[in-house]
């Protein structure tokens, strides 16, 4: 019996979704990409999650596109099969946060759906390059867009240019990951940082995470007008009131996700 391509689970308030083609270092073809979509979805869907965690295992988060299945596509194969877009942007429609927790190799495709997640925990053992230059092909699951604007023109040049591998010092050092932890712990790690995230008003979270990403794909004047829109609805929130309350209180809030 062939193995699912992702396995997924809860802890609390988070989802789990691991990355599962150990004998293929993760690569990442139409069926997982498939799988992926559909529990991104369901766990955003999910009142009971608030926070979704993406990993991979301890040789790879993943190694990239399974090469092998598109060898031989012509144009007219990944155009009209929508390549990508089709499964790959599912991530795009999640407003929970996401978290990659990546330890080993996130190759090519697998770099870029990290990159595609809210944050990413690196393992020192991380591993991060766009190669697909080797192949005469280029990042296109938005590696040439989320790159950029993760460490800069220059670095996202040499990078997608040589083929440069980055190191998890190096990634933390350039703002592509968010912090590095030890590979023992880096699930351990994650998942405490999730269940500390989604410990906090749901709306509020969403709201923050549709601000940031604005400032990613909007003018400064929009962003700011975005902005101080979602704070002003804030005030229509049962937690606003009530994480206010409670800090005037001294106590701990109860947040109810409204």
């Amino acid at each position: 019996m062939q193995e699912q391509p992702i396995l997924a689970e809860t802890r609390g308030r988070v989802g789990v979704i691991t990355l599962n083609r150990p004998q293929q270092m993760n690569a990442l073809d139409d069926a997982l990409m498939d799988a992926l979509g559909a529990v991104l979805l369901a766990f955003d869907a999910d009142a009971g999650i608030g926070t979704i965690v993406i990993t991979g295992n301890a040789k790879a988060f993943a190694a990239g596109a399974d090469i092998a299945a598109m060898a031989d596509w012509s144009y007219m194969d990944v155009f009209q099969g929508d390549f990508i877009s089709r499964n790959w942007e599912a991530i795009r429609r999640v407003r929970k946060p996401v978290i990659a927790a990546v330890a080993g190799f996130a190759m090519g495709g697998g770099c870029e759906l990290a990159m595609a997640c809210d944050l990413i925990v690196a393992a020192e053992s991380a591993r991060f390059a766009l190669p697909e230059i080797k192949l005469a092909m280029l990042p296109g699951a938005g590696g040439t867009q989320r790159l950029p604007r993760a460490i800069g023109k220059a670095k996202a040049m040499d990078m997608c240019l040589s083929g440069r591998m980055l190191d998890a010092a190096e990634a933390d050092r350039y703002g592509l990951v968010s912090r590095v932890v030890p590979d023992e712990r880096l699930l351990s790690e994650t998942i405490d940082l999730a269940t500390r995230i989604a410990g906090f008003s749901l709306p509020a979270l969403m709201a923050i995470k549709e601000s940031v990403n604005r400032a990613w794909e909007a003018s400064l004047t929009e962003g700011i007008g975005f902005e101080r829109r979602q704070l002003h609805a804030r005030f229509a929130s049962e937690d606003a009131h009530e994480g206010m309350h409670a800090f005037l209180a001294k106590r701990e809030p109860v947040f109810r996700h409204r």
